[in-house]
C-alpha cells in the first residue's frame, strides 16, 4: 500500500460540490470568470479531502553493492587490533576497518595497482506585428506547369550556352561525361531527399531554408539558409554576367566602352562587364521593385526561349549528319588562328596571274613582299582550312574523347595535324589560346551551377493542387530530363564539332560566333537571342527569389541583426532585402568573370544540398513519429551518399572556397546559437542529441568508470530562505571553481509541503536557483523537489538524482553554522543523516565550513597555499581536489601542501620519502610535511570540554522531554473534554461526575509527577555526572589535531581535512557535531572530505 493516501468522505464531497454548483446561472454558465470558478472547485475539493498522517519505518539506504576491491580500502591482511588503541586517532577508530592510516598506505605503496572497474506545432504562433495579410487566391497548378517547367527553366541556363562546349572540348568526352554524371547524381539524390522532406508536411515560403531549419534546427537552418541566399544572389550575378557577355561578344561587339590594344583585350572586356553589369543590375532591381507580377508574366516567355534553343540544338545535330553547316576554321600547322586577323585562309593568292601576299602574310612577315623576313614557324608550316562542324557522321568523336588541359596562354592545337616546331614566342597574338589555366576541378566548379535550380518546385508548394504528389514527380522528372540533355549534349558535341573549335571559348576562330550557335538550326541567332533572354530571365528570377528567402529568414527572428530585412512595402514586397541583394550581387559583378563567380555559388548550393540530404538521413534514422513522408522511394543510405557526394564536390571544385563557405556557415551557426532567438521546432538535431545521450547512458550503465576517468560528479545540496532564494551562493561559486564546466553538476534543493500546494513555489525556486547558477557561471542541472520534510527530500535527491550512468558520485553541502543556536535538533540531525546516507550509497561527501568566506569567481589569489591534512586514506579524493581547484584562475597561483600524521611507532623520515615518491608517481606538485603526534596524557581542558558537551546534551534531552510533557498534558485535557461532550450528547440526564470516574484529579496529578520524576532526578544529577571515556578519547583526538592543524595551516587559503564518520550509535549524534566543531575551530575556510569507498586517483597512465 502506498505510504501516502487520501480519504475522501463521499457525503462531504457531494456537499462541497453542491456549494460550488449553486454559484452557477440557470443557463449552465458560471456567474464569475473562469479563474474564480477554478478556485471555487479547488476550495470545494480541499474541503472534502482528509489527508491522514501516517507512520513509516526508517528507510534503508545504500545501493547494496560491495565496495571496490583495493589494496588500500577494505584490506583484510592488516592486524589493526593493536595499531589504533592509542588516544590520538580515536576520532577515526570506527573507520579504520575500511579506511587505513596513511602510514599503512605508504607501507603498501609497492602493491598499488590500477584495477579495472569492472509540438502544438513546436512552431510559435507568432503575430506578425498584428498585421493581417489578405488571402491571395492563386491558381492551383498541376505537376507540369507548377513544378516541371519551373525546374526546367532554372536548371537549363547560362552555362549550357556559354561554357558547355568549352568544357567538353577541354575535358574530353569521357571526363566531361564523368563531370555531368557526378553533378546530376548529386542533384538527383538531393531531389529524392528533398521529396521526402517536402511530402512530410506543408512547405511554406522559404523552400529549402524552411525544410532544413525545421529538420535540423534554427542554427543549421539559419546558417544554411543564409548560405543558400548568398548562392542565389551570386547566381544572379552569374546570370547578369552571362547576359552582358552574350551582348558584348555575340550581339553588339561594337558597344564596348573600353577597347583593348596590344594584348589588353581581356582586361578591357572585364571593365566593360563591370560597367554594363552594374547598369543591368540597377535596371533589373527597378523592375523587381516596381512589380514582381511582370517578372512572373515574362517567365513563360523566358521558358519558351530556353526550350526553343534546346530544340534548335538537336535539330542542328540531326542536320549535321547529312548536311553540316559551313563554318571553316584556319590552321597554321596545328594551331588555330583568330578569324579577325585574316580575310583569306592562305599565305598568298593568285590575282591576275600574279602571286599576291594576304593579310595573314603581313601578320607574320615584316613586309608584303615575297622575299620578306617571316616568322620561322610561319615559313616552316602550311596553312590549312578545315570544317569547324564536320558533322555527326565525320568520326571526329574519336579525336575528342580525351582531355586537353593546359596553363593560361597555352595555344589551342589540333591533335594529329602535322606541324614543325619552331621558336616563335614573340608571335602569340594571332592564335587562339587559353584565357585561364584549365584542370578537372576547375571545370567541375564552373559546370555545377548548370544543374542547380531543383528547389523551384518546392518553393511553389502553396500554389500546387497536390504538392505532396507534384513536387517529387515534377522535380525528379525535370532532373531526369535535364540530365539526359546534358549527357546527350556531351556526346553529340564531341561527335559533331571539331576539337579546336570546342576549346575556343569565345568563338574567336569562327568569326566571333557562339560555338553552340553555329551547330544549331536554322540559324546561330536562334541560340544567341534565346540564350540572351534566358539568362536575362534567370537573373530576374534570382533577384526576385533571393530577397524573399532573406525575408523568410528575417521574419523567423533567429538572426537578430537581419530583422530589419523582414519589413517591406505594404503589399509585403521585401524592399530592404532587395536592396541588400542588389548590393551583394554587385560584388559578383565587380569580379566580372563568369568563370570565377561560378565556383563561389557552387559552394553555397552544394552546402545547401548537403544539409538537405543530412536532414533526410537524420529524420529517417531517428524514426521520429512525425516522420511520415508520402514519398516512399527514399532511404537513408541514398541521403548519406548524396551528402557525401556534395561534400566531395565542394572540395573538388575549390578546397579554399569550401573552407571559406564552411567558415561563414560556422560563424552564422555560432551567432544564432548564442545571440539568436530560442526556437523549438522539433528538429532532428534535438532528436539526434537525445538518441546519442540515450546510447551513451546505456553504455555508461554497463560498468562503473575506470579510476583514470573518475572525476567528482557533484550533487550540490542548497538551502533556500523564506523567499525561496539561495542562502549560500558561494557554494555555487565553489562548485564552478571545482568543476570548471566539466562533468556532471546537479544542484538540488527541497521545499517542505505537498507538491499540489507547493508546486508554484517549487517552480519559482527552480528559477531562482537557475538564476543563481547563471550568475555564478555554474553549468549543470537544477532539481527542486517538494517533500513532507527536509530529511526525506534530501534523501530522495541523494538516491534518485541523475539518470543511468550519469549519476552523481559526490555530494557537496554547507556546514550548518547555527546548529548550536537552534533549539530544534532537526537541522543538525538532518545533516548527520545525510552524512550517513552518502556513506551508505558509496558517495563521496564534501562539507564546506564557513562557506560565505570562500572566494567568488572574480577574486584571484596571487599566492598562498591549499593545505591537505591526510589523516586516513579513503580513495585519494583529498589529493585530487586541490589539483582540480588549481585548474581554475581563482586558485591557480596557490601552492599545494600535504600534511600527514605520524604515530610513535612510525618512521617519519621514511614516511616523508615514501609520500614524496607517491606524489611524484601521481604527477602532483606539492610540498610534503610529516607531523609527529606524541602520546600525551589527556588534559584537564579535554575533560572539561567533554563534560560541558555531555551536560549540554543531557540538558537538551530534558528540554525536549519537558516539551513532550506539555504536549501530553494538553492531549489529556483534550481527551477529557472530548469524553465529557460525548457523554452529554448521548445521555442528557446522566450525572456529570460520571465523566471523571476514569480520570480523577488525583490520578492526573500522580501521573504528572511520575512523568516528571526522571527529569527532576536528571536535573539534580546534572552537575555530578562524569564524562564518558569514549567521548573523552574522541575529544582528545579533536583537540590535539586542531592544535596541530591551526599551528601549521592557520594562514592557508583553504584547508582540506578528512571528515570522520558519525557514530554507529545514534545516541551520540549531538556529540559528533561538537567533535567536528572542535576539530575545525580557528580555521577560516575548511573543506571536510569523506571518500566514497573507491580509488579515484592512480599512478598509472
Amino acid at each position: 500500500m502506498s505510504e501516502r493516501f487520501v480519504v475522501i468522505p463521499v457525503g462531504r464531497l457531494e456537499e462541497a460540490n453542491n456549494r460550488v454548483t449553486t454559484d452557477t446561472v440557470p443557463g449552465g454558465r458560471w456567474a464569475g470568470n473562469g479563474n474564480d470558478n477554478i478556485v471555487a472547485q479547488e476550495t470545494a475539493a480541499a474541503a472534502a479531502v482528509h489527508i491522514l498522517e501516517y507512520s513509516r519505518e526508517p528507510n534503508k539506504y545504500g545501493d547494496g553493492n560491495p565496495q571496490e576491491s583495493s589494496p588500500f580500502i577494505n584490506s583484510s591482511d592488516l592486524d589493526r587490533g593493536n595499531l589504533y588503541d592509542g588516544k590520538n586517532m580515536a576520532l577515526f577508530e570506527e573507520e579504520m576497518d575500511s579506511n587505513p592510516m596513511v602510514s599503512s598506505l605508504l607501507n603498501k605503496l609497492a602493491n598499488y595497482t590500477n584495477l579495472t572497474q569492472g509540438v502544438v506545432e513546436h512552431e510559435e504562433a507568432e503575430n506578425n506585428e498584428g498585421a493581417r495579410k489578405k488571402e491571395i487566391k492563386s491558381p492551383r497548378m498541376g505537376t507540369f506547369i507548377g513544378v516541371y517547367l519551373p525546374c526546367l527553366q532554372n536548371i537549363l541556363g547560362v552555362i549550357l550556352f556559354l561554357r558547355f562546349t568549352w568544357i567538353v572540348g577541354t575535358a574530353g568526352i569521357l571526363e566531361s561525361f564523368a563531370i555531368v554524371f557526378m553533378c546530376c547524381s548529386c542533384t538527383m539524390l538531393t531531389a529524392i531527399s528533398m521529396s521526402a522532406i517536402a511530402t512530410n508536411g506543408v512547405v511554406p515560403a522559404g523552400g529549402s531554408y524552411y525544410m532544413i531549419s525545421r529538420s535540423l534546427g534554427p542554427e543549421f537552418g539559419g546558417a544554411v539558409g543564409l548560405c543558400f541566399y548568398l548562392g542565389t544572389t551570386f547566381a544572379g550575378s552569374m546570370y547578369i554576367l552571362g547576359t552582358i557577355e552574350i551582348l558584348l561578344t555575340y550581339i553588339v561587339p561594337n558597344a564596348a566602352i573600353f577597347k583593348g590594344e596590344n594584348g589588353g583585350e581581356s582586361e578591357a572586356m572585364l571593365n566593360n562587364m563591370r560597367v554594363y553589369g552594374t547598369c543591368c543590375i540597377i535596371l533589373m532591381a527597378l523592375v523587381v521593385y516596381v512589380g514582381v507580377k511582370y517578372v512572373n508574366k515574362l517567365a513563360l516567355v523566358f521558358l519558351a526561349c530556353v526550350m526553343l534553343s534546346i530544340f534548335a540544338i538537336y535539330a542542328g545535330v540531326i542536320k549535321s549528319a547529312f548536311d553540316p553547316p559551313d563554318f571553316p576554321v584556319c590552321l597554321l600547322g596545328n594551331r588555330i588562328l583568330l578569324s579577325r586577323n585574316y580575310d583569306v585562309c592562305a599565305k598568298v593568292v593568285i590575282e591576275a596571274n600574279e602571286t599576291v601576299t594576304t593579310k595573314l602574310w603581313s601578320l607574320f612577315c615584316d613586309s608584303p613582299s615575297l622575299n620578306a623576313s617571316c616568322n620561322e614557324y610561319f615559313k616552316m608550316n602550311n596553312v590549312t582550312e578545315i570544317k569547324g562542324i564536320p558533322g555527326l557522321a565525320s568520326g571526329v568523336i574519336t579525336d575528342n574523347l580525351w582531355r586537353d588541359y593546359g596553363p593560361q596562354g597555352m595555344l589551342v592545337e589540333k591533335k594529329g595535324q602535322p606541324s614543325i616546331s619552331a621558336p616563335d614566342s614573340e608571335f602569340t597574338s594571332p592564335y587562339v589560346s587559353n584565357d585561364i589555366a584549365t584542370f578537372f576541378t576547375l571545370l567541375v566548379g564552373i559546370y555545377f551551377p548548370s544543374v542547380t535550380g531543383i528547389m523551384a518546385g518546392s518553393n511553389r508548394s502553396g500554389d500546387l493542387k497536390d504538392a505532396q504528389k507534384s513536387i517529387p514527380v515534377g522535380t525528379i522528372m525535370a532532373i531526369a530530363t535535364t540530365s539526359f540533355i546534358y549527357m546527350s549534349c556531351v556526346i553529340l558535341f564531341g561527335a559533331c564539332i571539331e576539337g579546336v573549335v570546342l576549346r575556343d571559348k569565345f568563338g574567336e576562330a569562327v568569326s566571333g560566333n557562339l560555338v553552340i550557335g553555329i551547330l544549331s538550326w536554322p540559324s546561330p541567332w536562334v541560340i544567341v537571342i534565346g540564350s540572351f533572354f534566358s539568362t536575362c530571365g534567370a537573373g530576374l528570377q534570382s533577384l526576385t527569389g533571393a530577397p524573399r528567402l532573406l525575408q523568410a529568414i528575417a521574419r523567423d527572428g533567429i538572426v537578430p541583426f537581419l530583422q530589419v530585412f523582414g519589413h517591406g512595402k505594404a503589399n509585403g514586397e521585401p524592399t530592404w532585402a532587395l536592396l541588400l541583394t542588389a548590393g551583394i550581387c554587385e560584388i559578383g559583378i565587380l569580379i566580372a568573370s563568369l568563370d570565377l563567380v561560378a565556383p563561389i555559388l557552387s559552394m553555397f548550393f552544394l552546402m545547401c544540398y548537403m544539409f538537405v540530404n543530412l536532414a533526410c538521413a537524420v529524420q529517417t534514422l531517428l524514426c521520429t513519429p512525425n516522420w511520415r513522408p508520402r514519398f516512399k522511394f527514399y532511404h537513408w543510405t541514398l541521403s548519406f551518399l548524396g551528402m557525401s557526394l556534395c561534400l566531395a564536390l565542394m572540395f573538388i571544385c575549390s578546397w579554399y572556397y569550401a573552407l571559406i563557405a564552411m567558415l561563414i556557415a560556422g560563424c552564422i551557426y555560432k551567432y544564432i546559437e548564442y545571440r539568436g532567438a530560442e526556437k523549438e521546432w522539433g528538429d532532428g538535431i534535438r532528436g539526434l542529441s537525445l538518441n546519442a545521450a540515450r546510447y551513451a547512458l546505456i553504455r555508461l550503465e554497463e560498468a562503473p568508470p575506470h579510476t583514470k576517468n573518475w572525476r567528482p560528479q557533484l550533487m550540490v545540496l542548497l538551502n533556500l530562505d523564506s523567499e525561496q532564494n539561495v542562502k549560500h551562493a558561494r557554494l555555487l561559486s565553489f562548485t564552478t571553481q571545482l568543476k570548471a564546466g566539466k562533468g556532471l553538476t546537479i544542484v538540488g534543493s527541497v521545499i517542505e509541503g505537498t507538491y499540489m500546494v507547493k508546486r508554484p513555489e517549487a517552480k519559482q525556486s527552480e528559477q531562482n536557483v537557475k538564476s543563481a547558477m547563471a550568475a555564478e557561471k555554474t553549468k549543470g542541472f537544477c532539481h527542486v523537489v517538494v517533500s513532507s520534510n527536509l530529511r526525506d527530500g534530501f534523501s530522495h535527491l541523494i538516491q534518485s538524482a541523475g539518470l543511468g550512468g550519469m549519476k552523481h558520485n559526490t555530494v557537496l553541502m554547507a556546514w550548518p553554522n547555527l546548529w548550536k543556536q537552534q533549539e530544534d535538533p532537526i537541522s543538525w540531525r538532518n545533516f548527520i543523516e545525510t552524512v550517513r546516507e552518502t556513506t551508505a550509497a558509496h558517495q563521496a561527501l564534501l562539507v564546506a565550513k564557513n562557506i560565505d568566506s570562500f572566494p567568488s569567481n572574480q577574486e584571484r589569489f596571487s599566492n598562498g597555499t591549499i593545505d591537505v591534512w591526510w589523516i586516513v586514506h579513503d580513495g585519494g579524493l583529498l589529493m585530487l581536489l586541490p589539483f582540480l581547484l588549481q585548474q581554475h584562475k581563482v586558485w591557480r597561483k596557490c601552492k599545494m601542501r600535504i600534511f600527514t600524521v605520524a604515530q610513535m611507532v612510525d618512521n617519519s623520515i621514511q614516511m616523508k620519502k615514501d609520500l614524496q615518491m607517491f606524489l611524484y608517481h601521481l604527477r602532483l606538485n606539492a610540498e610534503v610535511e610529516v607531523v609527529e603526534m606524541h602520546e600525551s596524557d589527556i588534559s584537564a581542558f579535554t575533560y572539561e570540554k567533554t563534560l560541558v558537551m555531555e551536560q549540554r546534551s543531557q540538558m537538551l534531552k530534558q528540554m525536549q522531554l519537558s516539551r513532550n510533557e506539555r504536549e501530553r498534558e494538553a492531549q489529556l485535557i483534550h481527551d477529557r473534554n472530548t469524553a465529557s461532550h460525548a457523554a452529554i450528547s448521548k445521555k442528557v440526564d446522566a450525572v456529570p461526575d460520571r465523566v471523571h470516574m476514569t480520570w480523577t484529579k488525583e490520578k492526573f496529578t500522580a501521573e504528572r509527577n511520575r512523568n516528571r520524576e526522571p527529569a527532576g532526578i536528571g536535573v539534580r544529577d546534572l552537575f555530578n555526572m562524569k564524562p564518558n571515556q569514549s567521548n573523552v578519547r574522541r575529544m582528545h583526538t579533536a583537540v590535539k589535531l586542531n592544535e596541530v592543524v591551526v599551528n601549521k595551516s592557520q594562514d592557508a587559503h583553504l584547508v582540506l581535512l578528512n571528515m570522520p564518520g558519525p557514530p554507529k550509535n545514534k545516541c551520540g549524534d549531538e556529540n559528533y557535531m561538537e567533535f567536528l566543531e572542535v576539530l575545525t575551530e580557528g580555521l577560516n575556510r575548511v573543506l571536510l572530505v569523506r571518500g566514497g569507498g573507491r580509488e579515484v586517483i592512480t599512478i598509472y597512465s
